[in-house]
């Protein structure tokens, strides 16, 4: 049975410092992560300031807390058991790598998933903050995921950003369209063609064209539903879909 004083060495004095200096190191890798984020999301891109800040964070309390050992397990002196503890802290971050992986999904252009992805990967590096005895550091990193997490996306949302909208246009039988007017198009309601994003097919005749389409302003770029009444009345397009290509 652990004793209140092996309890108390949890919170002593130099263990509330570390923790205290690891939790600084957490704030200060969230902003950074943020603010690498918000460059991606300006540019419609599905990682965002979520997933950036959440992998920033998780990274640095995976990284900042090997650099204290003397302070792991609340600095009781442990048995040694042959089990090198960072080994351990390996094998647990690559196998939620792989769980993450799989709850990402792409769709045509759309990816989702990834904060998802990110949120599992930061809970990860809380369990083992947690396992190591970095109780108010772990504490910390948890609220601030919550945080980046509920409340980022209105910043996010509040933030000039430039959207993007994937377009699949499958034309008329023999119909040759031309990029040109395609371009034409998107720019006379404020987007522009993504450069390496038009891909194009034919089958049975019928020539299929996907792209990304970016907004050149948010104030100035159509609403989809606007954009998709233009789209139906450009000549030769027989159907056609569009959605938002970030997630």
């Amino acid at each position: 049975m652990p004793t209140l004083q092996a309890l108390a060495a949890y919170w002593s004095a130099p263990e509330v410092e570390i923790n205290a200096i690891i939790s600084l190191n957490l704030i200060g890798a969230l902003l950074l992560g943020l603010l690498v984020g918000y460059e991606r999301s300006y540019h419609g891109r599905a990682a965002g300031m979520r997933t950036y800040g959440l992998v920033c964070m998780a990274s640095t309390a995976l990284t900042v807390f090997a650099g204290y050992p003397a302070y792991w397990y609340g600095g009781h002196i442990v048995v040694s058991t042959g089990v090198d503890p960072t080994r351990v802290i390996q094998g647990i971050v690559t196998g939620i790598g792989f769980l993450g992986a799989g709850v990402i999904m792409k769709e045509g252009f759309s990816i989702s998933g990834l904060t998802t992805a990110a949120s599992i990967w930061a809970s990860s590096a809380i369990g083992i903050m947690v396992g190591i005895g970095f109780y108010a550091a772990a504490m910390l990193l948890a609220l601030l995921s919550v945080v980046c997490m509920l409340w980022v996306s209105k910043l996010e949302a509040w933030l000039p950003t430039r959207h993007a909208v994937a377009m699949l246009l499958r034309f008329r039988k023999d119909f040759q369209p031309r990029e040109q007017a395609l371009r034409a198009m998107a720019d006379r309601r404020g987007y522009e063609l993504a450069d390496g994003s038009v891909a194009i097919a034919v089958q049975d005749g019928h020539a299929e064209w996907r792209f990304v389409a970016i907004a050149r302003a948010q104030s100035t770029a159509a609403p989809l539903s606007e954009l998709a009444q233009e789209v139906g009345e450009f000549e030769g397009v027989e159907s056609f879909q569009l959605s938002y290509a970030k997630n």
